[in-house]
């Protein structure tokens, strides 16, 4: 996923008056424009940069929802509820323990520095990297 298409499919949303799903869109389009103009990040926008900020969007969205709950807002917590299955259609399912296990079994070097730096490399956004740290220590 590209921010191109992110932009692509706030049109389509847009086109069929789901007005949930844009301002879901919007709001990952919104952190994913703010990463660009960021000195410190550079210009390019990764995978893992829309993951990230589809994970940031969909906490803050839960946050939201909880709050509007305890307040007895239904139709607002319904509303939410739709921009946050927009959001995690874009998150990808993370690897479990065991599948971490059988990554870090398979590499030559399990020193800590390096299966951290493969995985950060090649599976930023899929796994939690506690997860990998504690996987890795019980080996």
């Amino acid at each position: 996923m590209t921010l191109e298409e992110m932009k692509k499919a706030k049109i389509v949303a847009m086109k069929e008056k789901n007005a949930d799903a844009v301002t879901a869109y919007n709001a990952v389009i919104s952190k994913l424009m703010l990463m660009k103009t960021d000195a410190n990040h550079g210009p390019e926008i990764t995978d893992a940069d829309i993951v990230s900020a589809c994970r940031k969007t969909e906490s803050e969205l839960l946050e939201e929802k909880a709050n509007f709950e305890k307040a007895g807002r239904a139709e607002t917590v319904a509303s939410l509820e739709k921009q946050i299955a927009t959001v995690k259609q874009y998150i990808p399912a993370m690897l479990s323990k065991e599948k971490i296990k059988e990554i870090i079994l398979s590499l030559p070097d399990r020193s800590v520095p390096a299966v951290m730096k493969y995985f950060k490399a090649n599976y930023a956004g899929k796994c939690d990297m506690k997860d990998v740290n504690e996987t890795l220590r019980s080996l």
